[in-house]
């Protein structure tokens, strides 16, 4: 997942998006509520964690904007406000989740990836292509049950590849999704990411193919061009 990440609390930021790197997101970090307004229509975010109380602009402000606009991505409100008018306010402002300060890392993840399970209308916490199976809740890449290990970065490409098996992931939106504000990802680092995950899985009987000038297709070593489609089982 891609995360804005909008608290003005510079340690607390940093703790957050810690923990969200720890599970393989990407974080775009803001302490700002007027950069937030822009920010939040602008970038392909899976989700949004808004803490409301914000320099320049609130963040119930922020939301209401983007609301407005037109912006779909789940948001979960962060904040030291905890009466119950004012999570009431939140929520009819168009907030999916409401969690107040303070707050234990864990149950903020564990929110977090329930929206994106309720944005994605999936049903089940997995991604299975031929023998590898990818545990979305524990951040788990196994093959046959054996677990295979990966750097964040090449489990959050893994990803990508496997939600999308037998169908064409452009390169850009591979950059896109594993880019942050603090860290550019080129075409290039996506280039040798793909060349780690292809000897990692080559002898596991899945390849990654390249379709050049559009990007790259995960499907099972047997799986002839025709049938690609079918090396993905829905998740389960």
């Amino acid at each position: 997942m891609r995360i804005l990440l909008v608290e003005d609390d510079a340690a607390l930021s940093l703790g957050i998006s810690r923990a969200f790197e720890r599970e393989g997101w990407r974080v775009d970090m803001l302490s700002d509520g007027q950069q937030a307004l822009a920010a939040g229509l602008e970038a392909p975010y899976d989700a949004a964690v808004l803490d409301l109380g914000l320099p320049r602009r609130d963040g119930m402000e922020v939301l209401r904007h983007w609301r407005a606009r037109g912006a779909s991505l789940p948001v979960l409100l962060l904040t030291a406000r905890d009466e119950l008018g004012d999570r009431v306010q939140g929520l009819d402002a168009g907030a999916d989740d409401y969690l107040t300060k303070p707050f234990d890392l864990p149950e903020l993840v564990a929110r977090l990836r329930a929206l994106k399970r309720r944005a994605d209308g999936r049903l089940h916490e997995s991604l299975v292509v031929g023998p590898l199976r990818l545990d979305l809740a524990h951040r788990e890449l196994t093959c046959r049950g054996e677990r295979v290990h990966l750097s964040p970065r090449e489990l959050a490409l893994t990803q990508l590849l496997m939600q999308r098996a037998g169908r064409v992931v452009p390169k850009d939106s591979i950059v896109q999704a594993l880019s942050s504000w603090e860290s550019d990802f080129s075409e290039n680092s996506v280039e040798v990411y793909v060349h780690r995950l292809r000897k990692r899985f080559g002898e596991l009987g899945v390849v990654i193919k390249t379709v050049r000038g559009f990007g790259y297709v995960m499907e099972l070593a047997e799986a002839d061009d025709g049938d690609a489609a079918s090396a993905a089982a829905p998740p389960g």
